[in-house]
């Protein structure tokens, strides 16, 4: 394979909502280390990185996640330093994020393949996922629509199904002919579907040329690709760019008013059933690799070693007789007596406990805290940032209190707030202070104090971690009253 032309596009927009509370909406499902040693995004790039070069790795997200998603993939080294990053301007669903990132490497590299993988799936066996990609391009190559199906081994009702034809005419080896895609089925169907043995899941991984998932989105998608078009109008449509022997992703200015009008006017629509259900040209790989979407807390029973008992149970717990169930602790003791098929679920400012039968409506208490105007669904009392972390101690009418932790020689941004004051205690540690016009140290047991409307910055001059207490005051203390005036890690 030509590693010039090959790009992985990894798909890292979503949200994560069946596996709160430890997800949160800022920390996704694919920044946590659910099963090996890594997170779910990292093992991911790690995954691709041996055959795809570093440069043509993308990872595609919203505004709002880019930040935090390159902060995150910093610990790969090297390696994270040439990653792109496209920010869409707003979530719309796969089929507007692929067919926008497309119209990049149209421009970018005419003849190139994408491979597009969600970033929070479970693919222990690399070897043989590498081994079916390679395949998969040789289809791709031919201008087919590629598939990966996972052969199942139960009759799940979660997960859309691939029909294939029982003797592919194509004289690909390794390929199989796509009949037809199929919809989420009721539990009769899945147990047909499992004895006809023709069928397999859809894993939402596919391979294709980029011309061709364009002109198929034109065909099929006709309203989504005008948009596109007129996308690519407006960010191409420069002579300086014209003017390039070869372009880079650096080389457009995306971010713009008139970008995100015509984004927000995308259908929210999923390749699957925008595209794949309906394109005549799809084959699919019978994958021969382990895999797992983690849809919900129940997916854990086949990634995770389970007791003699079928019990899973993670961090500092106590139990008594309980079967088949799934505990998880965070910073505190959980102790449980006789539970039985239930998903215990346990964190600084959440708990959550459920029947294994009913963890799909997960969602619906994240669906809850959104419309209380909760902060649980958003954020962990402890947030990581790129200059250290802060945990939220206590919050109550008018008050918040942090204990905030920063890294040797980082500093925060340059910033104000138009409702809240701020009063900052040293603990541990020297702090430099911008207030103003004014720049000073705080030594430990002495503070400051931070008025509305004051341009301010919070820095750490020394090689030992600061640790400060910050109290807020004001009528609305949310994370969003943050105007930055300058930010060491772009987040103006």
């Amino acid at each position: 394979m030509e590693k010039e032309n090959l790009y992985a596009i990894v798909l890292a927009g979503g949200s994560g909502t069946r596996f709160w509370p430890l997800s949160r909406e800022t920390w996704p499902k694919q920044m946590l280390k659910i099963a090996g040693e890594d997170t779910l995004l990292r093992q991911t790039i790690r995954r691709v990185s041996e055959i795809i070069l570093p440069e043509n790795i993308w990872i595609i997200t919203t505004v709002d996640k880019s930040h935090d998603i390159r902060f995150h993939i910093e610990s790969l080294g090297d390696l994270a330093k040439d990653i792109e990053i496209i920010s869409e301007p707003i979530g719309r669903n796969t089929a507007p994020a692929i067919g926008f990132t497309a119209i990049f490497l149209k421009m970018i590299s005419p003849d190139s393949i994408m491979i597009v993988m969600p970033s929070d799936h479970l693919i222990p066996d690399s070897d043989n996922f590498l081994s079916d990609l390679r395949v998969a391009v040789e289809g791709a190559k031919r201008d087919y629509l590629v598939a990966f199906g996972i052969r199942p081994n139960r009759p799940e009702t979660g997960y859309g199904y691939i029909k294939v034809k029982d003797i592919s005419d194509l004289k690909i080896s390794g390929l199989l002919e796509v009949e037809r895609f199929v919809e989420k089925p009721d539990l009769h169907t899945a147990n047909r579907y499992i004895s006809e043995g023709n069928y397999f899941w859809n894993s939402g991984i596919f391979v294709w040329k980029t011309t061709k998932i364009l002109s198929e989105i034109e065909k099929y998608l006709p309203s989504i690709y005008q948009t596109l078009k007129d996308m690519e109008s407006h960010i191409f449509g420069k002579e300086e760019l014209e003017k390039k022997e070869r372009l880079s992703i650096k080389d457009f200015e995306m971010e713009s008013e008139m970008l995100s009008i015509l984004y927000s006017g995308l259908e929210s629509i999923s390749i699957d059933y925008g595209v794949m259900e309906k394109s005549g040209d799809v084959i699919m790989v019978p994958a021969t690799f382990k895999w797992s979407d983690l849809g919900s807390w129940n997916a854990l029973d086949e990634v995770i070693e389970k007791d003699e008992s079928g019990n899973i149970f993670r961090g500092d717990t106590i139990d008594i007789g309980s079967q088949n169930s799934i505990v998880l602790s965070g910073e505190r003791l959980v102790a449980t007596i006789g539970l039985k098929d239930m998903v215990v679920v346990d964190t600084p400012d959440a708990t959550l406990v459920t029947p294994k039968e009913r963890v799909q409506e997960v969602r619906r208490i994240v669906e809850a805290l959104k419309k209380d105007g909760r902060d649980e669904y958003l954020f962990h009392r402890t947030v990581e940032r790129p200059w250290g972390s802060y945990t939220v101690l206590e919050k109550g009418d008018g008050y918040k209190i942090k204990r905030i932790l920063i890294k040797p020689k980082a500093r925060l941004s340059l910033q104000l707030h138009r409702r809240r004051s701020e009063h900052w205690i040293v603990l541990s540690g020297i702090a430099k202070v911008t207030r103003g016009d004014e720049t000073f140290l705080v030594h430990r047991n002495e503070s400051t104090y931070i008025p509305i409307n004051t341009a301010h910055r919070l820095e750490n001059p020394e090689n030992e971690p600061l640790q400060i207490i910050e109290v807020q005051n004001g009528d609305y203390l949310g994370e969003d009253d943050i105007e930055r005036l300058e930010d060491d890690y772009g987040r103006i």
